[in-house]
C-alpha cells in the first residue's frame, strides 16, 4: 500500500506541475500584485515537482504532510479564484478566472488525487521509533 500511495501523490503532483509549468507563459500579464502571476505559476510548478520527488524517495509522515500542503493548497486556490473574484491580495496578483477548461480539470484531478493520497500516507505511515525505545531482543533459554 505504500508504494501504491507515494506514486499516487507523484503522480498527481506531477500533473500539477507540468499544466502550471505549461500554462504560466499565459499568465504573464495578469493585472495586480508585485508579484507576476507567471512566477507563482512557476513556483507552483518547481514545488510540486520537488514535492513529489522527494516523497517518492523519502516517504514519511513530514513528506506526507507537506505534499498535502502543496496539493491542498493548489486546489484550495484554483476553486477560489474560479468562484471568487478576491482581488490582488497583497503581492499576488487578481488571478480570478471564471472560465472553465481542460487545464483546470487536469490540474484539479491531479491536485485531488495527491492530496487525498497524501493524506492517506500521512495517516498511515508507521513512524520509526528511536533505537534506545526499542525493546531488547529476548535472550535464548537454553
Amino acid at each position: 500500500m505504500g508504494y501504491v500511495l507515494r506514486v499516487l501523490v507523484a503522480a498527481g503532483l506531477a500533473v500539477d506541475a507540468v499544466v502550471h509549468w505549461r500554462y504560466a507563459p499565459q499568465m504573464r500579464y495578469v493585472p495586480g500584485g508585485s508579484i507576476h502571476a507567471d512566477t507563482v505559476f512557476y513556483a507552483q510548478a518547481v514545488a510540486a515537482g520537488a514535492v513529489a520527488l522527494l516523497v517518492l524517495v523519502h516517504a514519511r509522515r513530514w513528506t506526507y504532510a507537506l505534499a498535502f500542503l502543496v496539493a491542498a493548497s493548489a486546489v484550495g486556490a484554483l476553486l477560489l479564484y474560479y468562484y471568487v473574484d478576491v482581488g490582488a491580495i497583497g503581492p499576488l496578483p487578481d488571478m480570478h478566472e471564471p472560465i472553465w477548461y481542460a487545464q483546470k480539470t487536469e490540474s484539479l484531478v491531479g491536485e485531488g488525487i495527491a492530496a487525498l493520497a497524501a493524506l492517506a500516507g500521512f495517516l498511515t505511515v508507521r513512524t520509526a521509533r528511536p533505537a534506545a525505545s526499542r525493546p531488547a531482543p529476548a535472550e535464548r533459554v537454553r
